[in-house]
């Protein structure tokens, strides 16, 4: 149940290497010492509608239309919903390289359903089964909603054509791809237009000249980054206030119990600064969601070769994370997905986590997450098993 950026390639293509020299380095905890702790977020929880009693948002067992809050992206005057979904599931299998996703007419119900319960927002990238998930996304939000009531998020930075210029961040690859993520769309302008990953072989003064420049066009609203070390976001985001140039209001990084390395250095940046983050995979592949011992063997899970390379470190540590998880969920008469997506939602560096769907309690368990507020105990239980490792997924 994860609608992160898969942030894979398509087939023989690979991501842009990324630096490993002591300045990397510095940014994973000694061995030995935990993540650091953050509290709850106070201000995210006052916005939650009320926890129901079996986990559900209104206490019933079904989600109510609307049920899903509202808040501002980052320092922006951006409202999105406090749930965002994640449309990297959605496309055609034959094309690309998720050959799990569902096509239109199964995404169909859980886009409106998501919609129906308050879900605003709507996260998806230009290499998403080749373009297909924006396709999809575009046309199932016309049948929804008003271009006006919804915000579309999208990225750009991995091939989508052979030859020069057809990956990465110049300014002919950025102008190029966000025409062609708009046709696609079939909107005039994204909310949202964010860079999948940092670009070594390309200036950062070119790239965000670029997206000043898209923005100043009317073809993005607000520009976002996902994940990078927190030296290279800092970087592009110097480089553009130097400049007098729109600079990025959120960050869309790995985020979940069993990944907290951006609590080091990301996330405290992103609050100093007013940037909100989005978090993918806010339930680790789904290995949050159950008991250790049924980990799941489905479809995706046999066929997603980025999802393999995720939570392999520690692996004693993760089982005492999900067990812990179970505890709480059961304690609390919640489900375990409940549990670790509030985990997530409550801390203060976060705006909204994407959340895929493809069944429909993914869209309940979401919903009900954003009513649950933890106690300290359970924050506690939670995290207390985690265990420094590599940052991975970039």
């Amino acid at each position: 149940m994860t609608a992160d950026p898969a942030h894979s390639t398509p087939a023989g293509e690979t991501l842009g290497e990324t630096s490993t020299n002591a300045a990397d380095n510095a940014r994973s905890a000694p061995a030995g010492g935990n993540a650091p702790s953050t509290s709850t977020n106070a201000a995210g929880n006052a916005r939650s509608a009320p926890a129901g009693g079996n986990g559900s948002a209104d206490g019933s067992g079904n989600t109510p239309r609307d049920a899903v809050p509202t808040t501002r992206l980052g320092n922006t005057g951006l409202e999105v919903s406090r749930i965002v979904l994640g449309m990297m599931s959605y496309g055609k299998p034959d094309q690309g390289a998720h050959p799990w996703s569902v096509d239109i007419d199964e995404a169909r119900p859980f886009v409106r359903r998501a919609h129906e319960a308050g879900i605003t927002a709507f996260d998806t990238a230009n290499v998403y089964s080749a373009g297909s998930s924006e396709e999809i996304t575009g046309q199932l939000l016309k049948e929804i909603a008003p271009r006006e009531q919804v915000q579309v998020f999208t990225k750009v930075f991995n091939r989508m054509r052979p030859g020069p210029n057809g990956a990465g961040l110049s300014r002919a690859a950025i102008m190029h791809e966000i025409d062609a993520s708009l046709t696609r769309l079939g909107t005039d302008y994204v909310d949202l237009y964010q860079i999948h990953r940092f670009d070594p072989h390309t200036p950062v003064e070119e790239t965000m000249e670029a997206l000043h420049d898209v923005v100043k066009a009317g073809k993005a609203r607000y520009i976002g980054a996902s994940s990078m070390w927190t030296w290279q976001f800092a970087q592009m985001q110097h480089a553009a206030e130097l400049h007098g140039w729109t600079k990025f209001v959120s960050m869309q990084d790995q985020y979940n119990l069993l990944e907290r390395e951006e609590e080091r250095e990301m996330h405290p940046f992103a609050q100093a600064t007013g940037v909100g983050v989005i978090p993918w995979s806010p339930l680790a592949r789904g290995k949050v969601t159950r008991p250790w011992d049924a980990q799941g063997s489905g479809s995706r899970s046999g066929t997603d070769e980025f999802g393999k390379t995720l939570y392999r470190q520690d692996e004693d540590a993760n089982r005492a994370i999900v067990d812990a998880v179970q505890q709480v969920a059961e304690a609390r008469g919640a489900s375990m997905a409940q549990i670790a997506l509030a985990w997530v939602a409550g801390k203060p560096a976060v705006t909204a986590p994407i959340i895929g769907a493809t069944k429909e309690h993914h869209i309940d368990d979401a919903v009900a997450a954003v009513g649950i507020e933890l106690t300290a105990d359970e924050v506690s239980r939670l995290e207390s098993a985690y265990t420094p490792r590599v940052p991975s997924g970039f």
